[in-house]
């Protein structure tokens, strides 16, 4: 039987060599399978106890969404089913994922068996010589009767089931099966396949659900956050494996997650809603260690901080709240000055009003300087920043953060708007920890997440402020153009990504 901590969401392991590092890890299928029968749901715990595969090299695995496929637009149920086809929408997004990764050195690709799947890693491959290794296990979730129906056939013909699956797929039950929990089974099936490899840079195009699956399983996370990590089509997630000590499990970080070929807030994946937070890291500053925030931006800062205001232009932002170190004021004013020019296109054009806010509790620079560890030649978004802080200082962190979440949270539950959306400047920590606390995970799980310089990630809350926040992208950097980082990193000569 696994065994479960009573104070933490799953078992973490601390390896002691020059930083505090976290390592998570899923359970074998049948263990999976052993604790589905006693319980009503598959919680994080159960993903946490037996390692991943150790690894003797680092190794970055890049997860892309097939393209829109033909029962995409028709709003069908697909599961595993292999009748539909990418349609033309679908082509092109394939396309433009292949020139977001058309200089990246791929060892391998692995693709879903299913021909939307199979088709997108094709138009991404291109002219590269390796074969395409497909596995079964990559194929969508299996939804047996559903599968081919139309939304409103399956409520008709289901009923409670439909609206389960809806409200409550962790226990959904069809056909004598559990669909999700036999998915997040496959998910931690594929990573033993894939981290066996002899591979450092991995090309992986399946599913929506499967690629929840993958990026849950990866980070220790259950079924209960199924559609809790969006996967848009052709949206592209990437994850870091770095190993420790030979035999011992990799560290594992979440790099981005659903970088779109269209912009991450206009896109139509998961549910609608009317509350929003964008989280906007701070763009590049005079000091190139220990950024805090508190030097003033660079060259480059400054056009991070247009190309986000540009890239948030259509948003009807209600307010933005900025930590008031100075790299954060000035990328929050940048957003300001566009949003509130966005309607003037006449002389007599009356600006958009967008309330500007500073809050104490996203400033992190004290917390960073009274560290005792040297991070002198560690830049503050770097993957394993957090990993180089003590104990104390992660604590602090994360307690700060706790309050600036509550005051973020209160800003969104004001009644007097229907929708609202609101932007938050600060440091990549902050950010990091506010996510954290939107998954209701501890402060175990800082470690792994990582954002850029310049970058955003947008949380959804579809059941309002109090209920469950949705991800629906993390690190979202393809606004940056040539400024951006790329979304992978030349193998060639590199020790590490």
């Amino acid at each position: 039987m696994v065994s479960v901590s009573p104070s933490l969401p799953l078992h973490f392991r601390r390896v002691n060599f020059t930083a505090p590092i976290t390592v998570r890890a899923s359970s074998s299928v049948k263990e999976i399978e052993k604790n589905t029968h006693d319980k009503d749901s598959l919680r994080s715990e159960l993903y946490s106890s037996v390692p991943f595969p150790s690894i003797k090299a680092a190794k970055r695995v890049v997860l892309v969404r097939h393209g829109q496929s033909s029962w995409n637009a028709e709003g069908r149920i697909q599961g595993s089913s292999d009748f539909s086809v990418l349609t033309k929408k679908g082509e092109a997004q394939a396309e433009t994922s292949r020139q977001m990764l058309i200089d990246d050195s791929f060892d391998v690709c692995f693709s879903s068996p299913l021909n939307r799947s199979k088709r997108t890693a094709e138009i991404i491959w291109g002219s590269r010589d390796k074969e395409i290794i497909t596995d079964s296990d990559l194929r969508e979730i299996d939804l047996y009767s559903f599968q081919g129906l139309l939304k409103h056939e399956g409520m008709a013909k289901f009923g409670s089931a439909f609206r389960q699956w809806q409200v409550d797929a962790p226990n959904f039950n069809i056909d004598g099966h559990y669909p999700v929990r036999e998915l997040w089974a496959r998910a931690r099936n594929c990573w033993n396949v894939i981290l066996s490899h002899p591979s450092r840079c991995v090309l992986v195009v399946a599913h929506n659900a499967v690629n929840q699956a993958l990026v849950a399983t990866a980070i220790g996370l259950g079924t209960e956050y199924f559609r809790i990590l969006l996967q848009s089509n052709c949206g592209v997630s990437v994850l870091d494996f770095t190993p420790i000590t030979e035999g011992e499990p990799p560290f594992i970080c979440l790099n981005r997650l659903n970088q779109t070929p269209s912009s991450p807030v206009a896109t139509s994946a998961g549910r609608k809603t009317s509350k929003r937070i964008i989280l906007v890291c701070h763009g590049n500053t005079e000091a190139s260690y220990d950024d805090s925030g508190e030097k003033p931006m660079n060259m480059l800062g400054n056009i991070q901080s247009q190309k986000t205001a540009e890239l948030l232009l259509d948003l009807n932002i209600s307010t933005i709240i900025s930590s008031p170190t100075n790299a954060c004021v000035e990328t929050a004013t940048a957003i300001a000055r566009v949003q509130e020019a966005a309607d003037c296109l006449g002389a007599d054009c009356v600006p958009r009003y967008v309330e500007r806010k500073k809050l104490e509790d996203l400033d992190v620079k004290d917390i960073l300087q009274q560290s005792n560890k040297d991070t002198s030649g560690a830049p503050a978004f770097e993957a394993d920043f957090l990993n180089r802080f003590e104990d104390e200082t992660l604590l602090a962190l994360w307690d700060k953060s706790g309050r600036a979440w509550k005051s973020l949270l209160n800003e969104l539950s004001d009644e007097s708007e229907a929708e609202k959306t609101i932007v938050v400047v600060g440091h990549s920590t902050i950010h990091i920890a506010a996510m954290v606390h939107c998954l209701n995970l501890t402060k175990e799980w800082m470690g792994s997440f990582h954002l850029d310089a310049g970058s955003i990630s947008v949380l959804d809350f579809p059941d309002g402020p109090a209920g469950k926040g949705v991800i629906r992208c993390i690190n979202y950097t393809a606004h940056l153009g040539r400024w951006s980082i790329p979304i992978t990193r030349s193998t060639v000569d590199d020790g590490e990504f």
